[in-house]
């Protein structure tokens, strides 16, 4: 039997060093290599060619989230399981977006693991049971039709797009018609409901649900259609 080839990507020595000795003297299994962040989780990728990646999400530089999809843009035969520490739904659900087959929390037992493992080289999806419960849930409930991050007001969601698109506050307030105060309340309001402590957090969360184009926002600056400015007629 050709060994499964495993690399793992964590930023804790002490986690990789805990999964290499569990996973060590399974016959069926063979550890390729170990990534501290996710730009170097894409690189060994491409040099080691791994059947599958044990991915964590919060790492330096280039996160979990990002590392999947930039991985499986040129390596899409890779399976990736997450395993993390998180599981609300907007981490969940971005991981699944980005093409994670399989989501972990740590802690999981080895026999858990290893059937991750097993089932996403052989083609297949897997879940751990909390995960699979808040999926469930998450679907049956109708949820599944909600924006992400459903607490946001429609102002807090136009803000959100344009954050995640790069602008400023001050680029903000012009392009929406907004007083400087009134968009860094509004950017205060969005990281508490995202709970992230910073602008680069907010970005990363938001481009993982899919903002960053800004569609259909309001520029009071530009001239409405009909309107006539500086002789020239904007049909």
């Amino acid at each position: 039997m050709i060994p499964t080839r495993v690399l793992i990507a964590d930023d804790h020595p002490a986690f990789r060093a805990g999964l290499r000795l569990m996973l060590a003297g399974v016959n069926d299994i063979d550890i390729v290599g170990e990534a501290a962040n996710g730009t170097s989780v894409v690189e060994l990728a491409a040099q080691l060619n791994p059947d599958v990646v044990i991915m964590d999400l919060r790492m330096p530089g280039m996160d979990g989230i990002q590392a999947t999809r930039h991985l499986l843009g040129t390596h899409p035969a890779v399976g990736v399981v997450v395993v993390t520490m998180f599981e609300d739904d907007d981490t969940v659900f971005a991981a699944m977006r980005a093409g994670a087959r399989g989501y972990l929390l740590k802690g999981a037992e080895q026999d858990e693991i290893l059937r991750a493992i097993r089932a996403i080289a052989a083609g297949e999806a897997i879940f751990g049971p909390a995960i699979a419960r808040r999926i469930v849930e998450h679907f049956s409930s109708g949820s599944a039709g909600q924006p992400a991050f459903p607490t946001l007001t429609t102002r807090e969601r136009q803000v959100l797009e344009l954050i995640a698109a790069g602008k400023g506050n001050a680029a903000i307030a012009h392009q929406l018609g907004l007083t400087l105060k009134t968009v860094r309340n509004h950017v205060s309001h969005i990281f508490l409901k995202l709970q992230v402590p910073d602008r680069a957090a907010a970005i990363i969360k938001a481009r993982d649900a899919g903002y960053g184009t800004p569609r259909d926002l309001p520029d009071p600056h530009m001239p409405r259609k009909g309107m006539m400015t500086d002789g020239v007629n904007y049909h």
